[in-house]
């Protein structure tokens, strides 16, 4: 178990509160005219998969866990349960949909992730930062538009909503940046 001062706990930093495990997703330095500054942090529960905000005293300590990521390959869906495999000891195991998240639109079958590990139980995933997705549903593209800016939404293999440039058809392949869910080029 580590120390991380609060004003080192930027989004990506994970914390442990009240027998929880957390990760930051938002940090924001607040100086009032009046008084100390103070840190509020946006934290998602690590376990339960919601989101709680919480403000802290600048430069106090935190405890931060050991957590270590593990490859894997994403087997399967079942349920709300999504199951991944360790590549080296063939050994599985299943997440809830509430606690992946929306990481569930980027995870194509037999595509290897960074499971977060503490303490032999799995908390996270963290998927490439791009994929490759089909389009199953989107409006045909129409003659002429294909150097402007116009976008249209589209819908990926996973489910996944995109907007893409009106020149990107149904079945054809593109890339997503998963950090945002945008769009970044055509796959040929």
């Amino acid at each position: 178990m580590g120390v991380v001062m609060s004003n080192d706990a930027k989004p990506g930093t994970y914390l442990e509160m009240d027998n929880n495990l957390f990760i930051v997703i938002e940090y924001n330095h607040v100086k009032p005219g009046k008084g100390g500054a103070f840190i509020r942090l946006k934290l998602r529960n690590l376990r339960q998969g919601t989101v709680v905000d919480r403000t802290v005293n600048s430069g106090e300590k935190m405890r931060s866990p050991e957590v270590e990521e593990k490859k894997m390959q994403y087997l399967y869906q079942q349920g709300d349960e999504y199951v991944f495999m360790d590549q080296d000891t063939f050994e599985q195991i299943s997440l809830t949909k509430e606690v992946l998240g929306d990481k569930v639109f980027w995870l194509k079958e037999e595509m290897i992730v960074d499971v977060l590990m503490h303490e032999s139980e799995a908390l996270d995933i963290q998927v490439p930062f791009k994929v490759e997705m089909k389009i199953v549903q989107t409006e045909p593209s129409v003659r002429g538009n294909t150097v402007t800016n116009v976008t249209k939404e589209a819908m990926t293999e996973t489910g996944a909503k995109v907007m893409v440039p009106m020149f990107v058809n149904q079945g054809e392949a593109i890339r997503v940046d998963t950090r945002t869910g945008e769009y970044i080029e055509r796959v040929s």
